[in-house]
């Protein structure tokens, strides 16, 4: 599985190199700078619940948001006694730091490609990175397809490549923006 911080470089690689951040994303009615807020609002709100203060919303540049963000996420994202602290999560028992690698390191995967999407640039993702979303789908069952999660599959042809595949099951075409 990728960890956190290994997809929040990939995803930091990735901002750094949008350009249109007016672009249409692959998310029905996002920009590619919707895609960055998105990412930042959600995981503010995961560490808000449990009662870890990031400071301010970074503001600006999608860019330079994301970069502030992710240096108030650093200290939290790398402390034992932070990331082994338990609770009850949507799917049972876990830890913040497991909920970190496993769904927000899947959420940057898959947001990073959005994101390079939108500029003309998709991400190619690696088989561990395949391997893990499709562990994630089995463990989202039908709460993958809840509102606001992912939208419902697309067609794609029976000879289509993993990761197109993937892609469809997430409501995504490759090379087709909102």
């Amino acid at each position: 599985m990728t960890s956190y911080f290994e997809a929040a470089d990939r995803f930091s690689a990735i901002v750094a190199a949008t350009t249109d951040w007016s672009a249409a994303s692959p998310c029905a009615d996002w920009t590619a700078a919707d895609v960055v807020a998105h990412v930042i609002d959600s995981q503010r709100d995961f560490f808000a619940r449990h009662e870890i203060d990031l400071g301010e919303r970074p503001t600006g540049a999608p860019a330079q948001a994301w970069a502030v963000h992710l240096d108030a996420v650093r200290p939290y994202a790398t402390d034992p006694a932070v990331t082994s602290r338990e609770f009850d999560g949507f799917f049972g028992r876990t830890t913040i730091g497991a909920t970190l690698d496993a769904f927000y390191g899947f959420d940057l995967v898959v947001h990073g490609w959005d994101l390079g999407a939108s500029n003309g640039r998709p991400t190619t993702f690696s088989d561990a990175d395949m391997d893990a979303l499709d562990a994630a789908f089995v463990g989202f069952g039908d709460h993958a397809y809840d509102d606001g999660v992912f939208g419902r599959p697309v067609d794609v042809p029976d000879d289509a490549d993993r990761q197109t595949r993937l892609l469809a099951r997430m409501g995504r075409r490759p090379g087709v923006t909102a």
